[in-house]
Formats: structure tokens, C-alpha cells, sequence
């Protein structure tokens, strides 16, 4: 292979509001910090240890306004992108550096708990069935 590769794949939860700059051009960037876990048991002491790797994500247009729409702190995404890494000066002159995960796709995988009318319809069905088939055991044949 001659070529080369910059690919990243993560799966975390938002450690933050997605965070959603427009421009006068129509266009928007938004971005959002990501967390990542690696969990594991320390052999010698049996403690249960985690690390937190922290990932700044940014997405931008149309993926940028969906994500500002639908997610927020704490909810669990997969997002695939490249890396990046930007320069820039501070207030202080000083060169500051910051690598970022471009984001191309995305997938929600948190669920909106929202209450729906029908939940509590399904509820009292099922639990009136479990009610006749309790009967229906009952039955000596």
C-alpha cells in the first residue's frame, strides 16, 4: 500500500452541550467534547481502574444542525472522521496547538426517553394477559 490513512472511530458520550457557531455564509460549525472509557482490573490490587480519554469533535453544515438539534450531555454517539490539528496564536502571542476528530458520519445511540399515551395502554394489556394465562394454568387439563 502506497498510500496513507487518517481514520478515527469513537464511541463515547457527550461530555457537554453541542456548541453551534453560524456564519454569515449560511454555513455553522459546532463542536462538543466526547468521552471515551477503557476500564480494567489492576491485577495486583483487584481495584477496578478506569481512564477517560477526552476528544474535541467537530462537525460542521447540516451534521453540525442536526447534532445541535438532537443531542446533548451525556448521550452516547459513534462518530467517524479525521484527525486534525490546528494552530493558532493566544492572547499572550504564544503559538497554541489543539488535534480535533473531523466528523463525517455519525450515529445516535442513546434513546430519548419521552412518555407516549400508549405505553400505559401496553402496560395494563400485558399484565391483563399475564392475568388469563395465570387463569389458564389454573385449568387441570
Amino acid at each position: 500500500m502506497s498510500g496513507t490513512l487518517n481514520k478515527v472511530m469513537l464511541i463515547g458520550h457527550l461530555g457537554d452541550d453541542v456548541k453551534i457557531k453560524h456564519f454569515d455564509n449560511g454555513g455553522c460549525i459546532a463542536r462538543f467534547p466526547l468521552a471515551t472509557n477503557e476500564t480494567y482490573t489492576n491485577k495486583s490490587t483487584n481495584e477496578k481502574v478506569t481512564n477517560t480519554d477526552w476528544h474535541n469533535i467537530v462537525l460542521r453544515n447540516k451534521a453540525a444542525e442536526i447534532c445541535e438539534k438532537y443531542l446533548s450531555k451525556g448521550d452516547k454517539v459513534y462518530v467517524e472522521g479525521k484527525l486534525r490539528t490546528r494552530k493558532w496564536q493566544g492572547d499572550d502571542g504564544a503559538d497554541r496547538y489543539t488535534t480535533e476528530v473531523n466528523v463525517d458520519e455519525f450515529t445516535f445511540l442513546s434513546t430519548k426517553k419521552e412518555p407516549s399515551p400508549n405505553v400505559e395502554s401496553n402496560q395494563s394489556t400485558t399484565t391483563n394477559n399475564q392475568t388469563s394465562d395465570q387463569a389458564e394454568d389454573d385449568l387441570p387439563f
